[in-house]
């Protein structure tokens, strides 16, 4: 499911009164999280967040990518490394697990379509696949995040287990994303 189609259940659901009372969740904090399957060793989620700032503050934060190392603690380092329509971007992102730390690293392609979305895709790195797609929607005085992560890890773990690290990890790094920009 994308995160648009996520949002927009959210704004605009057939049902209303689940759409206000998303709404009403989210604007009192909470991180909505919807986890999908994506492959036998993948996994794919979604997690939805209000920010009390203008969709327009969000974007410029969102777009300065070095500053990710804030948002996501796991990521060590975030760097431009072409800025053009399409900007490409190196990342590494370390995690310590029970006996070992893992680290990896993944060049993107990141596609924007100014203030609304922001598309990154893997050209190459540490996993079968990834990608990643974030979208901004009005709320009110604020804005509504969704954050759509699907990645296939290049060992091959069962995908129950990626899913439930995904739905555990992604609420966190986006609590962490909004006392970010929040605070800035």
């Amino acid at each position: 499911m994308s995160a648009s189609y996520i949002l927009d259940s959210i704004i605009t659901g057939s049902d209303m009164a689940a759409s206000h009372e998303k709404q009403r969740l989210l604007i009192q904090g909470e991180i909505l999280v919807q986890t999908q399957s994506h492959t036998a060793w993948g996994g794919a989620v979604t997690a939805c967040m209000y920010l009390p700032l203008v969709r327009s503050q969000v974007w410029q934060q969102l777009t300065d990518y070095p500053r990710w190392v804030q948002y996501f603690p796991d990521i060590t380092q975030s760097e431009i490394l072409y800025k053009g329509e399409v900007k490409r971007l190196y990342q590494v992102a370390q995690k310590a697990f029970l006996f070992f730390t893992a680290q990896v690293e993944i060049y993107l392609n990141v596609v924007e379509v100014v203030g609304q979305k922001i598309q990154f895709k893997m050209e190459k790195g540490n996993f079968l696949d990834f990608a990643a797609n974030l979208e901004l929607k009005d709320c009110g005085n604020g804005t509504l995040l969704a954050y759509n992560v699907q990645a296939t890890p290049n060992i091959p773990i069962p995908s129950v287990f990626i899913q439930q690290a995904m739905n555990f990890e992604l609420p966190a790094n986006m609590q962490k994303m909004r006392q970010v920009l929040c605070r800035s």
